[in-house]
């Protein structure tokens, strides 16, 4: 393979650097409108947020720049290096952070603050695509599959230490990537699956039905019969087991449904347990006798959709802080709290619907000039948004985001290296997940766990972390024809 220098102001990609620019420019005129103070009027005004933005998107610039002027294999050859050296800021905050609204994430220095935990997520995605382009890399490999879960799940457990469950989940994006590569659907099948059982759990798991039947348990059970039943192995021989299995399991159900209704005493989620049980344990005879590996897939599937459902009560009630239970609870309409946790997102959904479909006007925002929603230059910057500019400006941004995505999407397939192209993916799933959990949160659809809308919500960290991590990117894909 040779090299050849290019002039990388001729390859780069000006949509995205332009798609970059709109995106700054509409956060920090939205952080000014969402901090505007009448005692402080001008923009530029340092000792507002809008200043401090201002200078933090300045500085993000210059960033930008140097990261340009890089050589694109430096990012390929000081991945682990980069990825340890974050590693170790994140170990070193846990121990020496000052407590701030209860987490322990951010590095103080002076006028300015740092938030290790945002710079993990590039580094994370150098240290995956490094390990993926490896010669030879095949990611279903055990051996080869333990590693890269090894690279995310390490930031993700230093970060749950410091306090920050939002950021931590953030690395689960990082999935997509793995699927994109061979990961088999089925592990994104079951994290889909996961979801949803705690979900049904915790939203209907209080609510009960015949003889103190709980509905969330009885509702997941069933859904585990109806997906180990659609996991069988097809052709001839799935028809013949459906063909009796469906009719004894309906049939089961329906009368223990009579009985439980008019004669005995029973909890119906006892039946359907049963039903689980012999079903793992016919499983198991097939796999045994025929050696397929799908009926043990099926099997644990099984066996961990059982031990979770079993879990979930203790994890809620003990694992989780007392402000994420409340905001979960809130956010799944198990309680209503309108003044206390969910409070917030209430005011957030009053101050996009307000907006209407034009919105009001830019500065003219009452429930952001009256300082209603917390925290509304920051996580719940999208609301002044809605109530400003309405539906339509809602509906660009969101335009915006979908076309940053897709864009690097595309810049990714065209990538010559592996490295690149999984570096690439890695980007559109980190800005993809928190654009979509931000903007859920502030609409009320997802519980509110504290993560910043990209290039707009108000903080130097944030902003210089999507930067580092789109403009390495744009330096790969500037130099993607130099090794030919």
């Amino acid at each position: 393979m040779s090299y050849r220098r290019i002039n990388i102001w001729t390859t780069i990609d000006w949509w995205t650097i332009s798609i970059y620019l709109v995106m700054v420019i509409g956060g920090w005129l939205s952080i000014y409108a969402a901090s505007y103070d009448y005692d402080q009027t001008e923009l530029m005004d340092l000792s507002g947020r809008s200043g401090k933005q201002m200078m933090w998107i300045l500085t993000s610039m210059v960033l930008a720049f140097l990261l340009l002027m890089i050589e694109s294999d430096w990012y390929d050859v000081f991945s682990y290096w980069i990825y340890f050296l974050v590693v170790a800021l994140l170990i070193v905050t846990v121990f020496i952070a000052t407590n701030i609204k209860g987490s322990r994430s951010w590095l103080i220095f002076g006028p300015v603050s740092l938030q290790p935990a945002e710079f993990a997520k590039f580094a994370t995605a150098l240290a995956i695509a490094k390990a993926m382009s490896a010669y030879r890399f095949y990611l279903l490999e055990i051996r080869n599959f333990t590693r890269i879960l090894s690279i995310i799940f390490l930031p993700m457990i230093i970060i749950l230490l410091q306090n920050e469950t939002g950021s931590a989940l953030v690395f689960l994006a990082l999935f997509m990537i793995l699927y994109r590569e061979g990961m088999s659907g089925f592990f994104l099948f079951s994290g889909f699956c996961t979801v949803l059982f705690f979900i049904l759990s915790v939203r209907y798991g209080n609510t009960f039905w015949i003889n103190n039947t709980s509905i969330g348990e009885y509702i997941v059970m069933l859904l585990v019969i109806i997906i180990m039943l659609a996991m069988l192995p097809g052709g001839k021989q799935r028809k013949n087991q459906l063909k009796y299995l469906l009719p004894s399991i309906a049939g089961i159900l329906l009368i223990s449904y009579i009985a439980a209704k008019y004669i005995s005493g029973y909890q119906l989620t006892w039946v359907a347990l049963a039903i689980i049980i012999l079903l793992i344990l016919y499983l198991c005879f097939l796999y045994v006798k025929y050696r397929v590996f799908r009926y043990l897939m099926i099997v644990i599937f099984a066996v961990c959709s059982v031990m979770f459902l079993y879990s979930v009560d203790y994890v809620f009630d003990n694992v989780l802080e007392p402000h994420q239970r409340v905001r979960i609870e809130v956010a799944l309409g198990v309680i209503d709290d309108p003044s206390g946790a969910g409070y917030n997102v209430n005011q957030s959904k009053i101050a996009i619907g307000s907006g209407g479909v034009i919105g009001k006007g830019y500065m003219n925002g009452t429930q952001t000039k009256l300082k209603y929603v917390p925290e509304q230059d920051t996580d719940f910057i999208f609301c002044t948004i809605g109530e400003e500019r309405g539906f339509i400006g809602s509906c660009f941004v969101l335009f915006l985001f979908l076309a940053l995505i897709l864009r690097i999407i595309f810049l990714a397939e065209r990538q010559r290296r592996v490295f690149n192209r999984i570096y690439g993916y890695s980007v559109a799933a980190i800005i993809f997940f928190h654009t979509a959990i931000n903007i859920g949160m502030v609409i009320g659809i997802t519980p509110v766990i504290g993560i910043p809308l990209p290039f707009f919500s108000y903080g130097g960290s944030s902003l210089w972390a999507f930067t580092i991590l789109l403009f390495i990117f744009l330096r790969l894909d500037a130099s993607r024809n130099a090794h030919l």
